[in-house]
């Protein structure tokens, strides 16, 4: 008599597990997907440099230490110095927006 309730109990419970697994799984598949990569910038570069648009080259915020600065500048110019195959333009916008968030500008703007 125990033998077909627990048949049945089990039965009941292995279908409303298959239930809650093909529920999971569809809200799985709707989900939206999510950008594999770093989404960066959408925009060119301003006339004259702002602190932003500095910080947003070397990939830090406004307001951080100098040293903080000068290990980012190294970071970002390591990957796109000119001897390296990296674009003398971008070079020269890197160290620009070094010396913006230095305080060492000289509001001459890019030499390109």
């Amino acid at each position: 008599m125990a033998t077909p309730f627990i048949a049945g109990v089990a039965v009941a419970a292995t279908a409303l597990a298959g239930r809650y697994g093909i529920q999971a799984w569809q809200a799985f598949k709707a989900r939206p997907p999510r950008p594999k990569i770093k989404k960066f910038y959408d925009g060119g570069f301003q006339p004259t440099m702002t602190k932003r648009e500095a910080a947003l080259i070397l990939g830090i915020r406004e307001n951080v230490a100098a040293e903080k600065v000068k290990e980012a500048h190294r970071k970002v110019m390591v990957a796109n110095h000119p001897d390296a195959g990296g674009s003398h333009f971008l070079a020269s916008k890197i160290n620009e927006a070094k010396d913006v968030m230095l305080g060492k500008t000289k509001n001459s703007g890019s030499a390109f």
